[in-house]
């Protein structure tokens, strides 16, 4: 049994791992991954993929998981009925963001693309590129601990105290306490050991605001 139906449904579709990454804005090299089980096939890859190859994201599923559903007739007018509460919308999650330690000053460096997919929390209800990522290291205990998955805004302006995502522009992560910015220099805290951490402001690419976070 294969892990997914992607391969199957590509072939019937009659397109080639290229053309089907150009479809879903990816790489054939990804493709292929997916397609022998070697990369997660996750509800993000569903979404970009089903409407790719013009089938629904269970179609995408093993055999057993996508047997057919029986969907009612459409009330007069063809309007489709909302769905009940509780049911399943991709928008309703956000993508989970890895990261390894790596660098000087507890830095991380994030691994290649999303890892996992939460449920959007209510903080971040309508934002758009908010995303979650999951604490590595002792650095900020007792504020933020190892594997606590922190919900992030990329766009609110961080304030002093507030939780901060730093990413710099060689891509090392630095998650800290948000101080202040200077002209040259962006200050933030860390609490174990407690001190400051000045990074240069030529070195940051972003700075995104935690609003938020769930226990793993």
């Amino acid at each position: 049994m294969t892990a997914n139906r992607l391969k199957e449904l590509r072939e019937r579709a009659g397109l080639s791992m290229q053309a089907l990454a150009t479809r879903a804005g990816t790489s054939a090299p990804q493709i292929n991954k997916l397609e022998k089980g070697e990369r997660r096939l996750t509800v993000d890859w569903m979404t970009r993929l089903a409407p790719a190859l013009g089938v629904e994201l269970r179609d995408l599923l093993p055999d057993q998981a996508a047997a057919p559903v029986t969907r009612p007739p459409l009330p007069p007018g063809g309007v489709p009925p909302v769905p009940p509460r509780g049911a399943f919308d991709p928008r309703d999650l956000i993508p989970v963001r890895s990261a390894a330690r790596g660098g000087a000053e507890q830095e991380m460096f994030l691994a290649d693309g999303p890892i996992d997919y939460v449920r959007r929390p209510p903080s971040l209800a309508h934002v758009r590129d908010a995303y979650s990522i999951y604490m590595v290291g002792q650095s900020m205990v007792p504020r933020f601990r190892q594997g606590q998955i922190l919900h992030v805004n990329p766009y609110k302006p961080p304030q002093q105290g507030a939780g901060v995502v730093v990413t710099k522009r060689d891509d090392a992560v630095l998650i800290k306490e948000f101080v202040r910015r200077g002209p040259a220099t962006l200050h933030l805290r860390q609490y174990n050991p407690d001190g400051p951490v000045d990074v240069p402001l030529a070195e940051i690419r972003d700075i995104h605001t935690v609003v938020g976070l769930d226990e793993p």
